[in-house]
């Protein structure tokens, strides 16, 4: 795409229509829109340590990420999905998962599976080209966290197959909701244009399956905006399967924890799927393969800036009292995970060459067997020192 005018991109920002379910405004004053007041009573039973808790989590992801796009940037990795700027919508949604709870995460979820257990070294070994999945999604201290997923949209069928389980082996709905399990599935804007995507929700529907479609509208498709995507909010596509939805501001931590925890209970109670549309911005690039600067505008860029969840959830905290050396701790702290994850990183090293048939089938597989007797063959021709 061409570049585009700040006329064309100032319908990017929310506004303050009152069926968006927000709780803090852009400077961090606690202003809930009316869509909003069916869900304070969940915001405020939040004890202030879970509110700093929010805070730690965005912060502490930044830093990662910022790390992770440096490390990209000097060779260490292959390529690197950032996600500055969605953090609010991500630690909100995460903390509002019950442990029981299945999470479906697209690529770019660095915050969710964080929160939900998962080393951080394995999404680097994504990235780096080091392994097929990264991580086992079935080893408890991972949470019920599956894996990334870089087709774009199928993570919704997987999901919604998962949860057609849970309703068909009597594990959600049954009243118990500190056993009942649920699904939540995250995808973006451009996923949501997806055969994949519509599929699940048919299914997902039709079979009343305890799953909460978490999309992140981060406004840009790469470089197709959403306005060319679809002239109507995209949390509509899930009302026209029958499914509730509702549009939240993916930048206020607080209005995403909120309305994620009631989907969930709801769907985990056994009235059926949800869906949320958060109203988010892809600060960054798509990836480190590609450069904003060609579709979108300065004007665009800093008009969401100033809308910057850890801005607006710091202007909150302060305002109920939170000390200037919490910050300072928070700060040390993302400083001190980022350094480790460069550290651990640049000691990874690389891959053994048969490393790519591993995992490829769940059990051995003859073809597999095969091609790599084939690679250590040909290897072994060169002689020894001349592969």
């Amino acid at each position: 795409m061409g570049n585009v005018t700040s006329a064309d991109t100032v319908n990017l920002v929310p506004t303050d229509d009152p069926d968006l379910v927000r709780v803090l405004a852009a400077d961090g004053s606690f202003a809930p829109t009316p869509a909003a007041e069916p869900y304070l009573d969940l915001i405020d039973a939040l004890p202030d340590a879970d509110l700093e808790t929010f805070y730690r989590d965005m912060a502490v992801i930044r830093a990662f990420d910022r790390q992770a796009t440096n490390l990209q940037r000097q060779g260490h990795l292959a390529l690197w999905p950032p996600s500055l700027g969605q953090e609010a919508a991500q630690v909100g949604s995460a903390r509002a998962a019950r442990a029981q709870d299945h999470i479906f995460p697209s690529y770019r979820e660095h915050a969710v599976c964080r929160i939900r257990g998962v080393d951080l070294l394995d999404i680097i070994r994504v990235m780096r080209g080091l392994t097929h999945g990264g991580w086992n999604p079935y080893d408890p201290k991972n949470g019920n966290t599956h894996i990334y997923t870089l087709v774009l949209g199928s993570q919704t069928l997987h999901a919604t197959g998962l949860a057609m389980g849970l309703t068909f082996d009597g594990k959600s709905g049954t009243g118990d909701a500190e056993r009942d399990e649920a699904v939540i599935v995250y995808y973006g804007d451009g996923a949501s244009s997806q055969g994949d995507v519509h599929e699940s929700m048919v299914f997902a529907a039709s079979f009343q399956t305890p799953e909460v479609f978490f999309l992140q509208n981060n406004q840009w498709a790469i470089s197709v905006p959403v306005r060319t995507q679809s002239p109507a909010p995209l949390h509509l596509r899930a009302a026209g399967y029958g499914m509730p939805s509702i549009q939240v501001d993916g930048n206020d931590v607080l209005a995403s924890y909120a309305v994620t925890r009631r989907a969930l209970d709801e769907a985990r109670a056994g009235h059926g799927p949800r869906a949320i549309e958060a109203m988010t911005y892809r600060m960054g690039a798509h990836t480190t393969s590609d450069d904003p600067t060609k579709y979108r505008t300065g004007d665009e860029e800093s008009a969401w800036a100033k809308r910057d969840p850890l801005a607006r959830m710091r202007a909150y905290l302060l305002s109920r009292g939170a000390s200037e050396e919490f910050f300072a701790g928070v700060d040390e702290e993302a400083a001190a995970y980022a350094d480790d994850i460069r550290v651990r990183t640049v000691a990874l090293g690389g891959i053994p060459a048969d490393g790519i048939f591993t995992h490829v089938y769940s059990e051995p597989h003859p073809l597999m067997e095969q091609q790599r007797q084939w690679l250590a063959d040909y290897e072994a021709s060169f002689g020894e020192g001349q592969a």
